[in-house]
């Protein structure tokens, strides 16, 4: 049995649709599945469609990116974190209603993010990106807009030649902030679809985690037992970006408090490592 509860499909920044993340899934012997797509539920009736036709338990999901402030880390200056919802119901009004806001806010963001890069450009004498290429931008994206779809747009149009390069030489300079959806909110959110809420990858060293604050795992379970034990249900303990001793260590402290644990791949088909973290059968068993 192989279990992946964190896939990404075209609907946010994967590669494959939700028809193709279960014919895959069928292949590798994949019985328990979440797509958890950044800030958008779009997908997920569908999806538990195709869960039934190919015979695969699935719980719907999403990933939502979180403002957090830590007081005793540089004087509560936010930080991003990110959160799975699972076994919601994705009908529900309020979260749909929200989830459009942010993705409206996302345009918005991505439209500043073009200003951003052309202060940029006019240094090195780039052409300016136009809202022609804004709309082509869009164009390709089935859900929510975020900087990826920028930084593939960049590589086509010449600009970088890899996505790191465009992160690294342009968008993490020119960014702006994201919505600010905070975790009492996204927790209430949630919680009123009838779902869980759970910390993704708390110490993912590449990713949004807790990592800036402390990468000492005992300081980062510390935080998470001094401001989030009332608003989440799990922790996201199995994660590629984790080490045999993170996840023992992240094992130990949900089971002292009564969470849930998950785990995923992350997977966003680049490459495709579906079901290659090795997660227990028992984790089934907490969503039944």
């Amino acid at each position: 049995m192989a279990i992946d509860l964190h896939i990404h499909s075209s609907v946010s920044d994967g590669k494959f649709s939700v028809k193709e993340i279960f014919n895959e899934a069928k292949i590798r012997g994949i019985t328990f599945l979440s797509i958890t797509n950044h800030d958008n539920i779009n997908g997920q009736i569908q999806a538990i469609n195709e869960a039934e036709k190919a015979g695969i338990h699935y719980i719907s999901g999403v990933e939502l990116n979180v403002t957090f402030s830590y007081q005793k880390y540089k004087n509560g200056r936010p930080i991003s974190l990110d959160f799975l919802g699972y076994q919601f119901n994705p009908t529900n009004q309020a979260l749909q209603n929200k989830l459009a806001l942010i993705a409206h806010y996302r345009q918005d963001r991505a439209a500043k993010i073009l200003d951003n890069l052309n202060i940029e450009f006019e240094k090195e004498n780039i052409s300016a990106l136009t809202e022609e290429d804004l709309r082509r931008i869009e164009e390709t994206v089935e859900g929510s807009l975020g900087r990826p779809h920028i930084a593939e747009y960049l590589i086509k149009k010449g600009i970088v030649t890899n996505r790191q390069e465009a992160f690294e030489k342009y968008l993490m300079k020119c960014d702006v902030p994201k919505y600010p959806l905070h975790l009492e909110e996204a927790s209430k959110l949630i919680r009123d679809a009838g779902g869980k809420l759970v910390l993704a990858h708390p110490t993912d060293v590449c990713g949004t985690s807790l990592q800036p604050i402390t990468q000492v795992s005992q300081e980062q379970t510390r935080i998470i037992q001094e401001t989030m034990l009332y608003c989440i249900d799990g922790i996201e303990c199995w994660h590629p970006s984790h080490t045999a001793e993170t996840t023992d260590h992240y094992i130990k402290f949900a089971k002292e408090h009564n969470l849930l644990m998950t785990g995923g791949s992350d997977c966003h088909q680049k490459p495709v490592i579906m079901g290659s973290v090795k997660i227990p059968g028992w984790v089934v068993d907490q969503f039944c």
